[in-house]
């Protein structure tokens, strides 16, 4: 729900305006985002600080179970013994915040991020294109980030300090404002509040050296701050995209010709890449027809990259594939390329190493084969597993478009598989006889035959994810499988699973068949 704020700042008419957002909740949001976190259960982010877990940000229903900011997990756990802590991400957290900076260059090309919670715009001059003015710039800005889910209050001001302030307290007036506004440190605020003072309206009629002398010279500039001072903000740095161009005195028509000239522009676009510090991870080719006819073309990388035959390669690739052949007309005048997408990519370190094993090295790179595929059937029609953040088979990986960042765990040589490569989805009910009832599988029924149980391994117990589950925040966790290898008397090999605990959790637990190993 998102909380506009017709607010002003300042007590002298300026022609310079600024927009301050605050989103309160946004670490918690953020987690949600990125599904660290149970939707629906109180729960909270914690970071190690002064030698102990403490709370640093928290979800709206945490903060109504009376929880605070700086608390010890274990003191916040004292009250609340189910809640729920996660991992502050501090990184993921000013990624995103950067993001929402650079997408609110709709609005102004003034604007940058105010961790850990907020932004700033520059709206001078930028109202105008809005019915209700300042008031229908903030509407929109608002409404966008409800659309992506995020709680945010906004305030307008003649300076960034007291619009910044303004959205953080929710008041419509500087002199509103509580001590804790001016950021100078729970001393000063301490020493403020046993003076007598509350509200920043109680210190703006005061002289300034007596404030200065009692208090520190560094109030008086806070205030100023707040009032007058228009310290101006330091954009976000726009970042140029990479793009070149070549003209040619006369039209091309030839598939060769425009790669021969692809090549030659792809050497400047390589080395500006390399300037920068980065590799592309998509290409884009503009062909100018002389009749103004436009082709475009673009071609993805699994990683980022700085080879230009791969580049040359792939566009190849793409021509070659196309449906619709592309036809030249009267001949291509210019062509321009371009990396619309980009990311770091440092300098390695050659190796001296035997050139054959070099030559098997890069053989077993499947990259590049990877994205010539894509390239020529499309990115839809290769995919891999990823793996995912759950010990549950079925959560355990998904399959993906896009290449994937955990890395899967080798599997040591000569080493039986410890999961099948598919599963059932759903498992499928075996009957089952067991020696004790917490007891390994001596023979089971599947489908009609009977399978007598030569070899067994496990069990290997998997605990259920109690906040996936309905009623689990009440205290019930799901029930907990124990997970056996076994093979028949015919060599077949089956992976079951007993679902419950004998006693604790059901009094006759059902087993299953998740999968068959090849």
């Amino acid at each position: 729900m998102t909380q506009p704020l017709s607010m002003n700042g300042g007590s002298r008419g300026t022609k310079r305006r600024y927009l301050a957002v605050w989103l309160p909740w946004f670490p918690a949001q953020n987690a949600l985002r990125r599904r660290a976190a149970p939707p629906d259960v109180p729960f909270v982010l914690i970071e190690k600080q002064r030698g102990a877990l403490r709370i640093v940000a928290q979800s709206p229903d945490a903060a109504a179970l009376g929880l605070t900011i700086g608390m010890g997990l274990a003191d916040a756990r004292a009250r609340i013994q189910d809640l729920v802590a996660v991992e502050a991400d501090p990184e993921a957290d000013g990624a995103r915040l950067r993001h929402l900076a650079i997408a609110c260059r709709r609005y102004s090309p003034s604007v940058t991020d105010d961790p850990p919670q907020g932004l700033l715009i520059d709206i001078a001059g930028c109202t105008h294109v809005f019915a209700d003015g300042e008031a229908g710039l903030w509407a929109d800005l608002l409404a966008r980030l409800a659309a992506e889910g995020l709680t945010a209050r906004a305030a307008c001001a003649d300076t960034p300090d007291a619009a910044r302030a303004l959205a953080r307290f929710a008041v419509a007036d500087v002199r509103a404002l509580p001590i804790h506004a001016l950021d100078m440190g729970e001393d000063v605020h301490l020493a403020l509040r046993r003076s007598g003072f509350c509200w920043i309206g109680e210190l703006l009629d005061l002289p300034s050296a007596p404030l200065a002398a009692r208090f520190g010279t560094t109030l008086p500039l806070r205030l100023a701050r707040l009032l007058e001072e228009d310290r101006h903000i330091s954009p976000i740095p726009v970042v140029r995209p990479v793009v070149f161009s070549l003209r040619f005195a006369e039209p091309i028509g030839r598939a060769d010709d425009v790669l021969d000239a692809v090549e030659a522009v792809l050497d400047d676009l390589i080395d500006q890449l390399e300037k920068r510090g980065e590799g592309g991870r998509a290409f884009s080719l503009r062909l100018d027809r002389s009749d103004g006819h436009v082709a475009r073309l673009l071609v993805e990388t699994g990683a980022p990259t700085r080879d230009p035959a791969l580049v040359l390669r792939l566009l190849r690739e793409r021509m070659e594939s196309l449906a619709d052949p592309l036809d030249p007309g009267f001949g291509f005048d210019s062509i321009t390329m371009a990396v619309p997408r980009s990311e770091p990519l440092s300098v390695d370190q050659k190796r001296l190493e035997d050139g054959m094993l070099a030559k098997v090295r890069k053989a077993g790179h499947l990259g590049p084969l990877l994205d010539r595929l894509k390239v020529r059937y499309g990115p839809q029609s290769v995919r891999h597993f990823i793996s995912g953040n759950s010990h549950l088979p079925e959560r355990a990986a998904w399959l993906a478009d896009a290449p994937g960042s955990a890395p899967w765990p080798a599997q040591p040589l000569g080493e039986p598989p410890l999961r099948p490569f598919a599963l059932f989805d759903p498992p499928q009910r075996v009957e089952v006889l067991a020696a004790v009832p917490d007891g390994p599988p001596r023979r089971f029924r599947w489908r009609g035959s009977l399978h007598e149980v030569l070899r067994q391994e496990g069990p290997e117990r998997i605990a259920s994810e109690w906040w996936l589950r309905p009623g689990g925040h009440h205290g019930n966790p799901g029930l907990t499988r124990d997970y056996y290898r076994v093979e028949d008397k015919g060599g077949r090999r089956f992976w079951l699973f007993r679902h419950g605990l004998y006693g604790s959790e059901a009094a006759n637990p059902d087993w299953y068949l998740h999968g068959l190993f090849a």
